[in-house]
């Protein structure tokens, strides 16, 4: 596989820096740009941090020196130094898809991990083992964009890769409601503890503009493509509240779901076991080998021992039951700053190579 020169805009928040760590010894990219706002720019990659870095592995020695560019001001330069960029910037939404539909319009691929242009219409947002055929869309929005080359391609919300996956697998059931619970770790508001003492031994019942995005977001993963837009899904209804809890990483999520047909427990369970996607077809470098793995245990998924299986990009599933109002009811747990953020964004950018779109 050809080696593909990348840059992180948004380098130095959290998840700009968990993209650092997987994208340091990645074997498809190679990190060549680093870009923030303009109070960071001209300094090197570890000034920039002024001691923020917040990753539990080793500040890689192959940016410490990187010298940080102006992600808006730089943004010509920066289009001329690599293949394809990775967006996680810290902007009101009017000026990030401004910026994004910028570095596509001078043919560079944009993979984003913000949610600005998650309901434009011939925009892919992409779950790679849900809805790889959503990347045929890009060819439209080429069109709109005036782009041989260029396109953006963002990942969803951190919370829906807890539940989503597993209620995917059993789409053949005929998924009519939903309802489910997040519990949600601070990462997920590019916190730790120390940023955010207020936490600690708390409950925070709202995250605001989350749960309207848990309930419309999997409309669009799972709808078609006609004219050259996505048309979003209008079932199953879905009904979400969404907590944030005093957890460094992992997003759990408490389901319940009913079907137009019935299985018992042991088909279902297979049915999350046997699923495979396209980057399992693929071996993508990223893609978890299982992707959703069942917990016989009474007391799993547990965020602590849970998280981080497969690399954390697998989904852990537990508790099935059946249920007295819906059909059946599970937990389920993905880690939100790799599965959810980051690292969905690489395994994404993965895909979208494989198929042939930074050709």
């Amino acid at each position: 596989m050809k080696r593909y020169n990348v840059g992180i805009i948004g380098a130095t928040g959290m998840v700009g820096q968990r993209f650092i760590t997987l994208l340091a010894d990645h074997p498809w990219f190679n990190i060549a740009a680093l870009a923030a706002s303009g109070r960071s720019a001209g300094k090197t990659y570890e000034e920039a941090l002024g001691g923020r870095w917040v990753m539990k592995t080793e500040l890689p020695e192959k940016v410490r020196n990187m010298v940080v560019l102006d992600a808006t001001a730089d943004k010509e330069k920066i289009a001329g130094m690599v293949d394809c960029v990775f967006c996680a910037v810290d902007m009101p939404k009017d000026e990030i898809r401004a910026l994004e539909e910028a570095y596509a319009r001078m043919e560079c691929p944009v993979f984003s991990n913000n949610s600005a242009h998650r309901f434009t219409p011939d925009v892919p947002m992409i779950i790679p083992e849900i809805n790889p055929e959503h990347a045929q869309v890009i060819e439209s929005q080429r069109k709109r964009l005036g782009t041989k080359r260029g396109f953006v391609s963002v990942k969803s919300n951190c919370s829906l890769q807890s539940y989503v996956p597993a209620l995917h697998a059993l789409k053949g059931l005929g998924i009519t409601e939903v309802a489910a619970c997040t519990y949600q770790a601070i990462s997920g508001a590019g916190k730790t503890f120390e940023r955010w003492p207020e936490m600690i031994d708390n409950v925070i019942p709202l995250i605001k503009g989350e749960e309207e995005k848990s309930e419309q977001e999997p409309m669009k993963i799972w709808g078609t493509l006609e004219n050259g837009v996505i048309v979003p899904a209008t079932s199953p209804v879905i009904t979400a509240q969404c907590i944030r809890v005093p957890v460094s990483d992992g997003h759990m999520a408490a389901v319940f779901a009913k079907f137009e047909k019935k299985a018992s427990h042991e088909e279902i369970i297979g049915m999350w076991q046997n699923f495979r996607g396209r980057p399992q077809e693929l071996a993508l470098p990223s893609a978890p080998k299982q992707f959703i793995h069942y917990f016989e245990e009474a007391d799993r998924p547990q965020t602590g021992l849970d998280r981080n299986l497969e690399g954390g990009m697998a989904v852990s599933v537990g508790r099935l039951r059946d249920d007295a109002i819906f059909d059946i009811r599970f937990v389920s747990l993905s880690h939100n700053t790799l599965r959810g953020a980051a690292g969905g964004g690489v395994l994404m950018a993965e895909l979208l190579c494989a198929e042939g779109y930074l050709d």
